[in-house]
C-alpha cells in the first residue's frame, strides 16, 4: 500500500473526515488513569520531608543516618525498575486498566508498611514497594491514556502524566510541613484508593480490545471515551499475533523507536530531576536557607505551573521544540538566594520539555504488537538510571563539590538538545498509526 492509500491513512480509531469527537467521558478516563501518577508523584515527593524528619526521630521510632538516608531515598527507583518489567509483561496481557486496577495495591501497602516501620528495614520495604506501584503507574498510565485520545488531545491529556507527577510531589511537600512522617504516609494512601475506585467506572483501551478481538466491547469503550464507534478498523491480526522478539530489531519501524525512547528516558534521569526532588530540602539546607522546606515547595509550586503551561501548548508548539528549548543548565548552589533561584530555573525548564515529553513519546512512538516490552524496556532505563543518580549524587556532592555535581548535569543537558534536534521526529497532530508509518519509511 502507498501513503496515499485510504485503508493505510485511516485511524486505527478515529473519527470519520478526522472531526474531533466531542464526548468529555475521554478526559473523566484520563483523570482516573493520571491519579497513578498522582500516587508516585507523591512517593516520589515523600522522601524530601519524611528524611530530615526521620534524622530527627527519637526512639523506638526509626531513625535514618546518611547512610540509610541515601538508601530511602534511592531504593524507590529500584523497585519502580523492577515495576517497569512488571507493567511491560501486565500492560499487554492483563491490559491496560486491570494493570492500573492491580497497581494500587502495592501502593497502599508500602505506605502502610512505612506508616506501621519500627526500624529502617520497614521503611526501605515500604519505599521498595511503593517504587514496584511506581514503575507499573509510569508505564501502563501514559499507554492508556495515548490509546483512549484523540490526535487533537493527546498532547494535552499525555502531558497531564507528569503534571499530575509534579501534583504529587508538591502535595507531599506541602504536607511535609504540617504532618510527621507517619501520618504523610498515611496521607499517601489516598490517590491510589481514590484511582482504584475510578478505574472501576471506566472502559479497557479500545485498541486493547480489538487486540484480543473483543469487537463488541471495543465498540462499547469508543461510544462510552469519545461519543461515537465509526471510523476504526481491526488492526492487522497476524501482526498482533508475531508479538516481539529480537530479529524485529532489524525493521527501523522498530529499532528507531527503540533508540529514541530508551535515549530520552536516560537523557530525562541525567539531568539530575529526581536528586533534586529527593534530596530538595536538604540541598538548601546545605546552601544555608532559613526555610529549607518552603524553599521546596516554591520549587514544586514552580514545576505545577510550568508542567500545566506545556500541557496547554503541546498540541501547538509540538514535542521536539518543547524538548530543544526547554532544558537549561543548573546553576551551582553557594548562596542561598541563588541556591533557590538557579534551582526554579531548572525545574521550569524541565517542567516545560523533558518531563512530561519522554513519556508521552513513550506512548507514542511505538507499534502495537510491541508496545508492552519496548515501554517496559523504557520505563527499566529510566528508573535504573534514576536509581544511580540518586543513589550516589550525596557522594558526587562530596567529591565534586555541588558546583561540580550541577555542572555534570549541564553537559548532560546540552547532549540531550542535540540528541533531540537531530534523533527526534515531530508527532503532533498525528494518529499512532501515522506515527509507525513515518518510522517505517511509509
Amino acid at each position: 500500500m502507498t501513503p496515499d492509500d485510504p485503508e493505510e491513512t485511516q485511524p486505527l480509531l478515529g473519527p470519520p473526515g478526522g472531526s474531533a469527537p466531542r464526548s468529555r467521558r475521554v478526559f473523566l478516563a484520563a483523570f482516573a488513569a493520571a491519579l497513578g501518577p498522582l500516587s508516585f508523584g507523591f512517593a516520589l515527593g515523600y522522601s524530601s520531608p519524611a528524611i530530615p524528619s526521620l534524622r530527627r526521630a527519637a526512639p523506638p521510632a526509626p531513625r535514618l543516618d546518611d547512610s540509610a538516608a541515601s538508601w530511602f531515598g534511592a531504593v524507590v527507583t529500584l523497585g519502580a525498575a523492577a515495576g517497569g518489567v512488571l507493567g511491560g509483561w501486565l500492560v499487554d496481557r492483563a491490559g491496560r486498566k486491570l494493570s492500573l486496577l492491580l497497581c494500587t495495591l502495592p501502593f497502599v501497602a508500602g505506605f502502610a508498611v512505612i506508616t506501621a516501620a519500627r526500624d529502617v528495614w520497614m521503611l526501605l520495604g515500604g519505599r521498595l514497594l511503593t517504587g514496584l506501584a511506581c514503575g507499573v503507574a509510569s508505564l501502563v498510565a501514559p499507554v492508556y491514556i495515548s490509546e483512549i485520545s484523540y490526535p487533537a488531545v493527546r498532547g494535552l491529556l499525555g502531558s497531564c502524566v507528569q503534571l499530575m507527577v509534579v501534583i504529587g510531589i508538591l502535595l507531599a511537600y506541602l504536607a511535609g510541613r504540617v504532618l510527621e512522617w507517619r501520618w504523610l504516609a498515611v496521607l499517601g494512601c489516598v490517590p491510589p484508593s481514590l484511582m482504584l475506585l475510578l478505574m472501576c467506572c471506566v472502559p479497557e483501551s479500545p485498541r486493547f480490545l480489538l487486540t484480543q478481538h473483543k469487537h463488541q466491547e471495543a465498540m462499547a469503550a469508543l461510544h462510552f471515551l469519545w461519543g461515537s464507534e465509526q471510523g476504526w478498523e481491526e488492526p492487522p491480526i497476524g501482526e498482533e499475533q508475531q508479538g516481539f522478539h529480537l530479529g524485529l530489531l532489524r525493521h527501523p519501524g522498530i529499532y528507531k523507536p527503540f533508540i529514541i525512547g530508551v535515549s530520552l528516558m536516560a537523557f530525562q534521569q541525567l539531568s539530575g530531576v529526581n536528586a533534586v526532588t529527593f534530596y530538595a530540602e536538604t540541598i538548601f539546607e546545605q546552601a544555608r536557607f532559613k526555610d529549607s522546606s518552603l524553599a521546596s515547595v516554591i520549587v514544586g509550586i514552580i514545576q505545577v505551573l510550568f508542567t500545566g503551561m506545556a500541557a496547554l501548548v503541546m498540541d501547538r508548539a509540538g514535542r521536539r521544540l518543547l524538548l530543544a528549548l526547554s532544558e537549561p543548565a543548573d546553576a551551582h548552589v553557594g548562596l542561598a538566594w541563588l541556591a533557590v533561584s538557579s534551582m526554579c530555573l531548572f525545574i521550569a525548564g524541565f517542567a516545560l520539555g523533558w518531563g512530561p515529553i519522554p513519556w508521552l513519546l513513550m506512548s507514542e512512538i511505538f507499534p502495537l504488537h510491541i508496545k508492552g516490552v519496548a515501554t517496559g524496556i523504557c520505563v527499566l532505563t529510566n528508573w535504573l538510571t534514576a536509581f544511580l543518580v540518586t543513589k550516589e549524587f550525596s557522594s558526587l556532592m562530596e567529591v565534586l563539590r555541588p558546583y561540580g555535581a550541577f555542572w555534570l548535569s549541564s553537559a548532560f543537558c546540552i547532549c540531550s538538545v542535540l540528541f533531540t534536534l537531530f534523533c527526534v521526529p515531530e508527532t503532533k497532530g498525528r494518529t499512532l498509526e501515522q506515527i509507525t508509518a513515518r518510522f517505517e519509511g511509509r
